[in-house]
């Protein structure tokens, strides 16, 4: 039986998990500042996970779908394909001790040591690669739902019809992914992604900014890539303890109160509008991640018109997150395993392009041209859309 190992490189863990089948065999997750400091940690973790078929590996903003032989520079596969930066401004923000670049540091490494050591990997796309999600919903778009957030729809979309009956075609729901980080909230129509908006876009986060005024970027002047890492809940109650925000958020401390209320405003904002475009007549909104059980008792609230539920784990899961599963089946279906059918109908291997395509700002032209050049250079079969 076909085995599948996932890695998700959260922002305050890496989960792994192997999942044999259609049941979670193994699991493990590791601090994500412990792989950081010494990725060997991450290494001793995948072999511990045993022999396996084939790797889901860690896949950033994500790629079109590409296996390890394919790739001939991991190095800058994983830093400007995968993770849209440079890897001597990585190294700069490791050096100062920036928490979100410890995450893009371990997973550069991880893909490193995943290349040399020849093991069976794929990498996975994010929402914007996706073609069932139409052009005119990408314009000015990068992150619609990273790789993990991707994962994470199709197990979603997978427990549907657990949750529900019926078969795949029959899966239109909202999932709200409520991270350490950040949140996204992608919608799924008769089984395919149809909409997302990702960690910046979706809403402020416990890290992040959120989607913010153009007004604040132009004052700001130069912006780097830590900056996408601040802004959020967090900064507001100056604390890294998601359940301590929280109460401070339901004790009325300030300025702790506002930001995490703007979280859960923004949103119930982001599903809402999906529910009257892009989702209309939706009924079920699913919600996962670290801090899954506060978003959906807030957004209940806030939304009473719409069905919550918190998206269950696959048999034998019992600690690791729902991005880890969700990647192992990504990869499951991948390798032809029992998610086959699901992957299929859900288009992954039809997934194509950069994450930059859509952007029309002038700013962006050379990254974007910089970001294909990575892409073609760095792999063998480079699947750029017609």
């Amino acid at each position: 039986m076909l085995r599948v190992l996932g890695i998700d490189p959260g922002t305050k863990s890496f989960d792994l998990v192997v999942v044999e089948g259609e049941r979670v065999v193994w699991e493990y997750s590791i601090d994500t500042s412990v792989v950081a400091r010494n990725p060997e940690a991450l290494v001793e973790a995948i072999r511990e996970a045993g022999s396996v078929d084939l790797i889901a590996g860690p896949s950033g903003y994500g790629v079109p779908v590409t296996f390890n032989d394919e790739v001939v520079d991991p190095l800058r596969f994983a830093v400007e394909v995968l993770l849209l930066s440079r890897w001597e401004v990585l190294r700069e923000l490791v050096e100062r001790g920036d928490m979100g670049a410890l995450v893009y540091y371990s997973l550069a490494r991880a893909v490193e040591w995943l290349w040399k050591n020849r093991l069976p990997t794929v990498y996975i796309p994010g929402v914007i690669h996706l073609p069932t999600v139409p052009r005119y919903r990408k314009v000015n778009r990068i992150d619609m739902g990273t790789a993990d957030k991707m994962a994470v729809a199709v197990l979603a979309t997978y427990m549907y019809r657990e949750l529900f009956g019926g078969d795949y075609s029959g899966a239109t729901f909202i999932l709200v992914e409520a991270g350490y980080g950040y949140n996204a909230v992608i919608g799924v129509k008769n089984g395919v992604v149809v909409d997302g908006l990702g960690g910046t876009l979706a809403s402020m986060g416990l890290l992040t900014i959120g989607p913010i005024d153009a007004e604040i970027a132009a004052l700001g002047g130069h912006w780097g890539r830590s900056d996408v890492f601040h802004g959020g809940v967090f900064e507001a109650c100056k604390t890294l303890d998601p359940d301590k925000a929280y109460n401070m958020y339901r004790e009325g401390v300030e300025p702790c109160a506002s930001a995490y209320r703007a979280m859960i405003e923004g949103l119930a904002r982001t599903v809402a509008g999906m529910a009257a475009t892009s989702l209309r007549g939706v009924k079920h909104v699913l919600v996962s991640g670290r801090i899954a059980e506060t978003v959906k008792r807030e957004l209940e609230q806030l939304l009473p018109d719409l069905e919550f539920h918190l998206l269950p784990v696959l048999e034998g899961a019992k600690k690791s997150k729902h991005a880890a599963q969700g990647y192992a089946v990504v990869g499951s279906g991948l390798g032809k395993g029992p998610f086959r059918r699901l992957v299929e109908r859900m288009k992954i291997r039809d997934a194509c392009g950069t994450a930059l395509d859509y952007v029309l700002h002038p700013r962006l032209e050379e990254a974007k041209q910089r970001l294909i050049k990575a892409y073609v250079e760095s792999v063998k079969n480079p699947k750029l859309c017609r």
